[in-house]
């Protein structure tokens, strides 16, 4: 198909700005600010209808900003839009710094970037239901979590005082207790939301096979591959993670050990690092795989992360051949059975 249209969407939480360019990079219509709600995707339906702007030759792009773009993406989709939803650092990344920053700039260069990066482009599809529930269950669970550790921190520091404050430390308990039943209910709610969808279900058998794998981390993998473009390929999810390990180099003089670029969703790296070190501990090959690069001088967080990255494949493998973990399976080179 080819797109002679290419709108570039800019959201805030109470309107959006959008610029329509067409191949050449020439502006088919200038800014314009519409209110971010419902009548605001009818009235920019309208406007590009009005200048001739047709879903079929048209891409609309626009950045992912959470909950801000959430019901116009829906609402576009809805009306048959090809829609492209990229991260803003993505795009950031495609152009040179500018002096003005405004809705109206912003919203060229989305379009600019949709031109230049189309066979770039991912197509926007709404999630099911189900992921989307689980996603928000998960989200809250992570902030409950953190707020279990506040009050916990804090009663242990209160406790230390050599001056009691009953009522404080009996509030903090109290919460304690609040936050433990919250957090075990949104693990039985995410359990069973799982176990509703046949397809779900299996996935999350089959990551429950895989060592160290547990609840919340196949949980995570779950939704993160369905909003990867090539979900069961172990580079690019360990990329997306932020555990790969890239090299430092420039001429002569800039050189630094390959380093992973520590950015992601920091509690799928957090997961992924509290697996490798369970089964550093209580899997026997990942056990000795971890003393023999330890005895050969290898730094144990670099090991560590070379575990991660292990389980990553196995992972990956096992989502794409629908097959079980096989403790035992020894990988041999088709070249030495021929």
């Amino acid at each position: 198909m080819v797109f002679q249209n290419f709108i570039g969407i800019d959201i805030a939480s109470q309107t959006f700005v959008a610029t329509v360019l067409a191949h050449s990079l020439q502006t088919v219509l200038a800014a314009k600010e519409f209110s971010n709600d419902p009548e605001g995707c009818a009235a920019l339906e309208v406007w590009l209808t009005t200048a001739k702007v047709t879903q079929p030759t048209a891409i609309i792009c626009m950045e992912a900003t959470g909950v801000y773009a959430e019901a116009l993406c829906y609402q576009l989709h809805a009306q048959g839009w090809w829609l492209a939803v990229h991260p803003p650092l993505e795009i950031k990344r495609a152009f040179a710094p500018v002096g003005h920053k405004t809705d109206a700039v912003d919203s060229r260069q989305i379009a600019e970037y949709a031109v230049r990066f189309t066979d770039k482009l991912r197509r926007w599809q709404p999630k099911k239901d189900l992921l989307e529930q689980i996603k928000v269950l998960l989200n809250t669970r992570e902030q409950f979590v953190g707020q279990h550790t506040a009050h916990k921190n804090t009663l242990q520091a209160l406790r230390r005082k050599p001056v009691c404050t009953p009522l404080a430390e009996q509030l903090h308990q109290d919460n304690i207790e609040r936050l433990t039943q919250n957090i075990q209910s949104l693990e039985a709610e995410i359990k069973h939301l799982l176990r509703q969808d046949e397809d779900l279900h299996q996935q999350l058998r089959l990551l429950l096979s895989v060592p160290g794998v547990g609840l919340l981390l196949a949980a995570h993998t779950i939704t993160m591959t369905a909003s990867l473009h090539v979900p069961h390929d172990p580079k690019v999810v360990a990329a997306w993670l932020g555990i790969s390990p890239y090299e430092t180099r420039s001429g002569t003089s800039v050189y630094a050990k390959a380093t992973s670029r520590h950015y992601g969703p920091a509690t799928m790296r957090k997961l992924l690092h509290l697996a490798a070190r369970s089964v550093r501990t209580h899997h026997p090959v990942f056990r000795q795989y971890f003393e023999r690069k330890v005895a050969q001088g290898k730094p144990k967080k670099l090991v560590l992360n070379n575990i991660a990255n292990k389980l990553v494949k196995i992972i990956c493998a096992v989502l794409r051949n629908q097959q079980p973990y096989i403790p035992n399976y020894v990988s041999v080179n088709p070249a030495i059975l021929a």
